[in-house]
């Protein structure tokens, strides 16, 4: 199928490889073990060129075809679905699912945000709740690592912490993205609400190994008062 071409005259992969120049491969590639193609563009120049494809008044086209071969292509993926505006909601999870199905890397996840937003999502929280929990407990990795993720940023308030961190601790996949994911939602949960969090961290239910991060995520926050940090470090396994 043939790749999107921009006002520009460049194809994506083009635009892609252009941005690269000015980029950080080794460093970039250094925080991504085992991922093949990462050519290290800075995000702020990716989020430019996502804006570009989604005011070309041809994102149909682009999603069609939204390229693969270097990791920035998924990651420009989500952004783009970050820009568009919304007309139908079932267009957009399907396309939402069909982006989270090429999540390759930690980072294509967590630059990802729903197009409008938190207003977006008040607007359709059981709907986007519901969707989210369908990748929860997926045997894949990202699909589960999106899962928490998307969790933390839009559904964990201070009122729906008890809710989020009983849903955490069902999570039973082993691999590192989605601990390390479960970890950091749950040092923001201590932020939400530290007293529930604290409570709940003496008794929850994580793994030992997803505790302790945990708890010294907890500790590297400048949201968290020095008095529960102090607590932490009694509470690990």
């Amino acid at each position: 199928m043939k790749q999107f071409i921009l006002d520009s005259g460049l194809s994506v992969t083009q635009a892609l490889e252009t941005l690269a120049q000015s980029g950080n491969k080794p460093f970039s590639a250094s925080l991504h073990p085992g991922i093949d193609g990462v050519l290290g563009i800075r995000i702020p120049a990716l989020r430019a060129l996502a804006r570009e494809i989604a005011r070309s008044g041809r994102v149909e086209e682009y999603l069609a075809n939204p390229g693969d071969g270097y990791m920035e292509h998924r990651t420009l993926h989500g952004l783009v679905l970050g820009q568009v505006k919304v007309t139908d909601i079932d267009r957009y999870l399907s396309d939402v699912h069909a982006f989270v199905k090429r999540i390759n890397s930690w980072s294509v996840c967590d630059t990802f945000t729903f197009a409008g937003g938190k207003r977006f999502v008040a607007a359709n929280r059981q709907r986007l709740f519901d969707f989210v929990m369908g990748f929860l407990d997926s045997s894949e990795e990202y699909k589960v690592r999106f899962a928490v993720v998307m969790l933390m940023s839009y559904f964990l308030d201070s009122e729906s912490v008890p809710q989020i961190l009983g849903l955490f601790e069902q999570v039973v996949h082993e691999g590192y993205y989605v601990r390390m994911a479960v970890a950091w939602a749950v040092s923001v949960a201590c932020v939400r609400n530290p007293d529930y969090t604290m409570t709940w961290l003496a008794q929850n239910h994580l793994d030992s190994w997803t505790h302790n991060k945990a708890l010294s995520k907890i500790r590297e926050s400048f949201r968290v008062s020095e008095s529960v940090k102090q607590t932490t470090r009694t509470l690990k396994r």
